[in-house]
């Protein structure tokens, strides 16, 4: 059953009408060859192996001390065009992130890399989701790691089923 909305009846969400579903698969599935979700993340370095990508921090090195992804390099955003050929092999996938979903560090960063060449995708939530989701970080002082925010992570699962 077809609905036909005219501009004066449709909600403000329907005002611009869904793509079609060829379009709407073509964007969102392009968008996971940019973006990777931070339990994703979590979960493939927590895993025995090589995950098969290094993550990077891009922020500064205050901000990096505040608080960093175990196992992260360490590279602001503008200092990837004269140290990341030092730092990072062209041949290793690089997921960055920054602070968080209001910073767009990580996209300044992942850009940076494309331009040199590497293949790049962003964390979502940044830094900032990592620890609200409850993973394990460092700072200056050493780990730590908080209770999970219940309204980012679920509260009795590993899994948010998503």
């Amino acid at each position: 059953m077809t609905s036909q909305l005219t501009a004066s009846t449709a909600t403000p969400v329907l005002r611009v009408p869904p793509a079609s579903p060829a379009a709407a698969a073509a964007y969102f599935g392009a968008s996971l060859a940019f973006h990777a979700d931070v339990s994703d993340v979590a979960a493939a370095l927590a895993a025995d192996g090589d995950p098969g990508f290094v993550v990077l921090d891009s922020r500064s090195t205050a901000s990096w001390d505040q608080g960093h992804i175990p196992g992260a390099v360490h590279l602001p955003t503008a200092l990837i065009a004269e140290q990341a050929r030092d730092l990072l092999d062209p041949a290793v996938p690089v997921v960055t992130y920054c602070w968080g979903p209001g910073c767009n560090g990580a996209t300044r960063a992942a850009l940076a890399l494309a331009e040199l060449g590497y293949q790049v995708k962003e964390m979502l939530g940044g830094f900032e989701y990592w620890a609200r989701e409850g993973f394990e970080f460092e700072t200056w002082e050493g780990r730590e790691r908080r209770t999970a925010d219940p309204l980012t992570a679920p509260v009795d699962s590993d899994d948010c089923g998503c």
